[in-house]
């Protein structure tokens, strides 16, 4: 999902970070934008699981909410899209790796939506949230852990065990390159495997294994992935 601005210049404001607003006063940077397309998102978000998901409790939908809408999940939609790429950045930031910030990521996102609102209204900037994020809320409803799947294994083994899950954690290697690896084991038995960089990806690892296979023999496989959506570039190359 992508959008065709018939403004461009309100995706350059979008992309304009205050760093690189100082260094070309009187420009303006994003922030308006940002605020704008904070409420914009969490509006579309909002409708997206009213309508898709109409046996949902009200508490679930705004974990889902929370967790679509978060900064982390703006930064990367962000990364998806190549937004830092497009970004403008001061001299400073630009050298300090801000173009890959979660945070100014995140702000530049929320300033994007704002500007496709501004360019084609609600319903397009609802359209646009639900091509970019819908997938994401559509994940994160399958239980308030998302693919937290830590959080959703300890869901899973306390309604079918009741009980929860333990891991055990070896790493090899030198401190600057370890890899750590992690098994994970439910009611007595090792039901998975993983590794990673740090303890907590392993963990992570072994718990999705778990998980999937668990759930498999519940009868409720994991659902297959989204494809990817068009990226900023190809939005901008649109205008």
């Amino acid at each position: 999902m992508s959008h065709t601005f018939d403004d461009p210049s309100l995706l350059e404001l979008a992309l304009s970070h205050r760093s690189w607003c100082a260094e070309n006063a009187p420009a303006e940077s994003n922030e308006r934008l940002e605020f704008l397309g904070d409420a914009v998102l969490g509006l579309s978000v909002a409708d997206h699981l009213f309508v898709s998901m109409p046996t949902m409790p009200e508490g679930h939908l705004a974990k889902v909410r929370s967790s679509t809408v978060s900064a982390p999940a703006l930064a990367a939609v962000a990364r998806r899209l190549h937004v830092g790429q497009a970004m403008r950045l001061g001299k400073g930031e630009a050298a300090s790796g801000g173009a890959d910030k979660a945070s100014i990521l995140a702000d530049a996102m929320e300033a994007i939506i704002g500007a496709v609102y501004l360019d084609g209204g609600f319903e397009a900037a609802s359209r646009f949230v639900v091509g970019e994020f819908g997938a994401m809320a559509d994940e994160a409803s399958i239980g308030p852990g998302g693919r937290d799947y830590k959080t959703r294994l300890q869901e899973l083994t306390a309604q079918v065990y009741s009980e929860s899950p333990s891991y055990k954690v070896s790493a090899e290697g030198p401190d600057h390159l370890k890899t750590f690896s992690a098994r994970v084991r439910v009611a007595g038995v090792e039901r998975g495997t993983g590794t990673g960089k740090t303890k907590k990806e392993a963990e992570q690892a072994a718990a999705s294994v778990a998980w999937n296979a668990i759930t498999a023999e519940q009868g409720s496989p994991e659902p297959s992935a989204s494809a990817p959506s068009k990226n900023v570039a190809a939005t901008m190359a649109g205008q």
